[in-house]
């Protein structure tokens, strides 16, 4: 028996999405968002619009790419003085991944950073109330029960797993994304490509995920290239939802060590999480597919693509302008001669411990190297 969710409450989606802001009851909302895109687009001040009509609003902002502890101590810190009974998370998976955080410790006090990764977890939250809105097509966190967290002291990123995390309510409005540069839309639209394809070859997938998966790669092959091109309303809300639905796969299936090695190298030189992905991916694919059982996942797709996945794959990387190995992404040589034993050791944590091909340090070392020299 498998129990299989795939939303928080209610998921809203097409142009226009964001007005269903105005339809939610609470007293005090906090948005927790990034940096200045958000501000730029007009996204927060329709946002506050639309909340101020129910109740009073605050704004925290300044949640990095790769959120840390401290950011997330940062604004739990004025979620708690600020006391809301609703949470709005707007913006990439960072924002809303440090919301998610937030507002476990916010909801229950008596956890924390030092206890979290040994506690059970609760299951529910019973005070306030989370909602999402992604500016990105990438993470889908609006539709999952996980937040991973950067611990830069310890060179690592570790997901904090429950319930309790996912969004009551999942907004996908292709008008927030619009303003998206073409570059993170090529590195948030490849994660969600790896999330996709991780989750169609984990031996955890069932019939449900596994159509999700398929049809979220389908997509993605058709959308991506127009939304990093043209930036059109249609195509980018095309791939919000194909995003969205890959995050409903893996939620449910699990990922792979592309996400094992990823986390490795962002957590080190905070390289952004969608491109780490989009480079490691045929590297992990190519070592994937000596298995019989994930050759024959991937001989499927590729008879759905019309052409072998992996060179699609590497393709489409390159076409929208994914470098072809970590050290032509900007992480420089020294540092990773210097860090190489740390990167090999951290990568064999996480989702590496679900790859359908089970690792050592010895056959993931190579790999390693090969994700930053190409090759």
């Amino acid at each position: 028996m498998k129990s299989i969710r795939l939303t928080g409450e209610r998921l809203v989606t097409g142009p226009g999405a964001l007005g269903a802001l105005g339809e939610l009851e609470f007293t005090r909302a906090m948005i927790v968002t990034g940096g200045q895109s958000m501000f730029r687009n007009g996204t927060i001040d329709r946002a506050k619009a639309l909340l101020s009509q129910r109740g009073e609003v605050a704004v925290y902002s300044g949640v990095g790419a790769n959120p840390t502890r401290d950011e997330v101590e940062r604004g739990l810190a004025e979620m708690r003085a600020y006391a809301p009974d609703l949470v709005v998370a707007i913006g990439g998976g960072s924002p809303i991944d440090a919301a998610k955080a937030m507002l476990l410790f916010y909801e229950w006090p008596e956890l924390n950073f030092d206890n979290v990764f040994s506690s059970s977890l609760p299951a529910k939250r019973t005070h306030t109330a989370f909602a999402a809105v992604p500016s990105t097509s990438g993470t889908a966190s609006e539709v999952t029960h996980v937040t991973v967290i950067t611990f830069p002291e310890l060179g690592q990123k570790l997901a904090i797993k429950t319930e309790a995390l996912r969004p009551d309510l999942a907004i996908l409005d292709g008008e927030v994304c619009c303003s998206l540069p073409a570059h993170i839309a090529a590195q948030t639209g490849m994660d969600a490509l790896t999330h996709a394809i991780e989750c169609y070859t984990n031996r955890s997938k069932d019939t449900f995920t596994d159509l999700l998966a398929r049809g979220a790669i389908e997509g993605i092959f058709q959308w991506l290239l127009r939304s990093v091109a043209e930036g059109d309303l249609e195509s980018r809300q095309k791939m919000h939802e194909y995003s969205c639905m890959a995050g409903m796969a893996f939620s449910n299936a699990g990922l792979g060590m592309v996400h094992g090695i990823s986390h490795a190298f962002s957590a080190r030189y905070n390289t952004a999480h969608g491109l780490a992905n989009a480079v490691i991916l045929p590297y992990v694919l190519d070592f994937n597919r000596q298995d019989p059982w994930v050759a024959a996942q991937l001989a499927t797709l590729s008879a759905a693509l019309g052409g072998d996945v992996v060179e699609r794959v590497r393709a489409l990387s390159e076409t929208v302008g994914i470098p072809a190995c970590l050290k032509d992404a900007g992480i420089p040589e020294a540092d990773f001669l210097r860090d190489e034993t740390i990167l090999i050791d951290n990568s064999m944590l996480g989702s590496t411990k679900v790859n359908p091909v089970p690792m050592t340090r010895e056959t993931i070392a190579p790999i390693v190297r090969a994700s930053y020299y190409g090759g």
